[in-house]
This record gives structure tokens, C-alpha cells and sequence, in this order.
């Protein structure tokens, strides 16, 4: 077995379809590129309420759903799979991630190339094109949380001294060592996860892979980031944010500079740094408390259909919400819906999200599938639309 891939699911049934559509397609082309590409799937469902397991069972007969009585939380149920996992690479995956058909034989290939490469991770946009920066990120640390906080890091956006907590040194198209992975696209070889025995179960969300990255640079291998390979992630859009969210990220934060600040001024800088961390995340649950607003509900749209026409066709019939769909009106729709399909490929659709670059709605439609799945706006959260 070459790959296991280990996909988390909390309530998020549409992302979690268009990630496995776009997952079977990546397997497919890896297996063409790198002559086989045998995988398991397993799809670890943390006590949905969504009827997720109903929904996607008889949609992928292939793939190993457990169902778990309660929600274990992230690293507890990845690390269940991993127990069971025989692939030689082993793929921690979200399930609001969009794959291109070529990320899993680049990724296996750059790991097969280079023994010191522990873990990698790829460039990561989100639902409108824009690049997440957490792509790859540098430990916490007293002087970077300063740069973040002051700015500094916004003016000095490649310098390794001002911009350490993003990799500034390293840019966003470029591949390169970096310190901290996204758990979101976390694809590690199976000896060293089982050397470091997964996850550190005491993080419950959030933080565990900034300590996973950690723990396998202790171990004297490389972290990776491929720049070159692009996926989508909808940055967290099946998670609620409320303020619970925004204190369970910066208690990881904390969580993981106490745990492994290590030194003479350990007793100096770990209560400075928490300090910090929990100061932002004081600043930032105000702000989520006061200022958010609940989203919109959908409403019609007159929609423009780009890709495969088979299944814009089939989009034309079932979608009795929309005003009209069109296939080649793409100036006038106030949405657009990409189609992926045998002309139009996934490495099309982010190709597209990136350049159309206006405030429309964009949704993202599996020629397969019976939903698609978007997030056109700042802060706002991911939608999904099924028939």
C-alpha cells in the first residue's frame, strides 16, 4: 500500500463530497503519473449531526467510514486511523479541501526523491483565490508574535528576522524546508508518524500540527512546502466560529509554547509569550463576539456555468433556486459555478478562482456530485447547496 489517507469529519457532509470527488480524481491521475498509486481511505466522522455517514456511504463504496459515539476531537480520531493505516505515506486531510489532480504524485514523488523530507505540505488558497499564509508558518516564539503584532512582519514580508512567523525567507510559489506544516494537508511518511505515534492527544483542535512539525524536526528530518502545487482549503468554513473556536486556537497556541519551550529563560519567556497569545486571542474573541454577523441566507442568483457542459446541462434542470443559469454569460451572472468534469479540471477551477478576481460568488460543482460548495466574501462563511 502506497498512501492512507485520514480525512476528520465533524458536520460538513457537502465539503467533505467535493473533497472526496476531488480526492478519487487525484488518486486516478497519481496512479497514471506514477505507475500505481494503491490508497486507503478512511473517513473518521466525530458524532455528526448532519447525516453525513447516510449521505456519503453509498457515494463512495471505496472508502473506510468509521463512526465515532462521541467527538473525539482532532488529533484522538486521526490517530485512530493511524493505528490501522498501512500505507507507506500517510495523508491527514480536511475535509473542506478542494485537491488538484496532480498534488498526490508531486507529494509522493518528493518524498520518494529525498529521504531527509519527513512531512510537506502545498500552497493553499481559499475559496476566492487568495493565498493562506498559514501554508507554512514558523514556531511560536516571543519575538515573532511581537513582529505579527506590531506589523513588522506586514513591512518586511521577506525578511527571515521581521516575517519568521509566515517563512517570509521562503515565498509563496517556491518549495523549500520550513519549520510548521497545516495540519489541513499534513502528508508524512507511516516510520516517522509511528516514531512520534501520531498526534499529541492532549491538543484537542488545533495546535497538534504545529507540535507534530515540531517533534519530526527534533527527529532531524524536513519539514517540505511545495509552492508549485496549489490546493483549495476553505480555511476552517466547517467550523464554527464563535468564540469557543477563538479560544480553543490561542489556548493551543499557549499549550504548545509550555510544553516545549525549552532553555534558561524558559521561566521568562514562556509567561511573555502566553501572555501575548492570550491577549490576542482576548482581542480577537471581542471582535468575533461584538462584530460578527450571522451569514446570509442563499438567494437566487442569476448564474453563469463554466467548464464541463454535460454537466452545466444537468445544473440547468435540477437548480429551481437560481434565476437562470447561462453557460457562456459569464459577464452578467452575479455567481459563477465552476463544473468539474472531462474538460475541465480542478487545476482549471483554481486557475479560474484566481483570475475572474471579482466580488461574485463562486461555487465549486463535481460533475458527479449532488451539491457544490463555495466561499465568495471575507469572513464570511462557506455555503453549501444541495438537491
Amino acid at each position: 500500500m502506497v498512501l492512507s489517507v485520514i480525512i476528520v469529519n465533524f458536520n460538513a457532509k457537502y465539503f467533505l463530497e467535493q473533497c472526496l470527488y476531488s480526492l478519487r480524481k487525484a488518486i486516478l491521475v497519481g496512479a497514471r503519473e506514477l505507475g500505481s498509486l494503491q490508497t486507503e481511505i478512511f473517513v473518521l466522522d466525530n458524532h455528526s449531526t448532519d447525516g453525513s455517514l447516510e449521505y456519503l456511504k453509498p457515494l463512495f463504496p471505496e472508502v473506510n467510514f468509521w463512526a465515532n459515539k462521541e467527538n473525539l476531537g482532532f488529533a484522538r480520531a486521526n490517530n485512530l486511523a493511524l493505528a490501522s493505516a498501512v500505507g507507506h505515506f500517510v495523508l491527514f486531510l480536511n475535509p473542506d479541501i478542494i485537491l488538484t489532480e496532480d498534488c498526490l504524485a508531486a507529494g509522493v514523488k518528493a518524498l520518494s526523491a529525498n529521504k531527509r523530507i519527513g512531512a510537506l505540505g502545498l500552497r493553499m488558497v481559499d475559496g476566492r483565490g487568495r493565498f493562506l499564509r498559514e501554508s507554512k508558518r514558523g514556531y511560536p516564539h516571543p519575538w515573532r508574535a511581537f513582529c505579527k503584532s506590531t506589523g513588522l512582519s506586514a513591512i518586511f514580508p521577506s525578511s527571515r528576522a521581521f516575517a519568521g512567523y509566515y517563512q517570509g525567507q521562503l515565498k509563496e510559489k517556491e518549495n523549500g524546508p520550513c519549520e510548521v506544516l497545516s495540519g489541513a494537508f499534513f502528508l508524512a511518511r507511516k516510520e516517522v508518524l509511528d516514531q512520534e505515534k501520531g498526534f499529541d492527544e492532549r491538543f484537542f483542535m488545533y495546535g497538534e500540527d504545529i507540535d507534530l512539525s515540531y517533534r519530526i524536526r527534533k527527529k532531524g528530518f524536513e519539514n517540505h512546502y511545495l509552492g508549485q502545487t496549489t490546493i483549495i482549503h476553505f480555511k476552517g468554513e466547517s467550523t464554527t466560529k464563535d468564540l469557543r473556536y477563538v479560544w480553543r486556537f490561542y489556548l493551543a497556541m499557549a499549550q504548545f509554547v509550555g510544553k516545549n519551550q525549552r532553555g534558561k529563560l524558559r521561566w521568562i519567556t514562556i509567561p511573555l509569550l502566553c501572555a501575548g497569545i492570550f491577549i490576542r486571542g482576548l482581542a480577537a474573541a471581542l471582535v468575533t463576539g461584538l462584530f460578527s454577523k450571522p451569514s446570509k441566507k442563499f438567494r437566487p442568483f442569476q448564474t453563469a456555468c463554466i467548464g464541463d457542459q454535460t454537466s452545466a446541462t444537468v445544473l440547468k434542470r435540477q437548480l429551481p433556486f437560481v434565476d437562470r443559469v447561462c453557460i457562456d454569460e459569464v459577464h452578467k451572472a452575479e455567481e459563477i459555478i465552476l463544473c468539474e468534469g472531462a474538460q475541465y479540471s480542478y487545476q482549471q477551477i483554481i486557475g479560474d478562482i484566481q483570475r475572474l478576481g471579482r466580488s461574485v460568488a463562486i461555487r465549486i460543482h463535481a460533475g458527479q456530485s449532488r451539491s457544490f460548495v463555495g466561499s465568495d466574501r471575507k469572513n464570511h462563511p462557506g455555503q453549501t447547496i444541495a438537491w
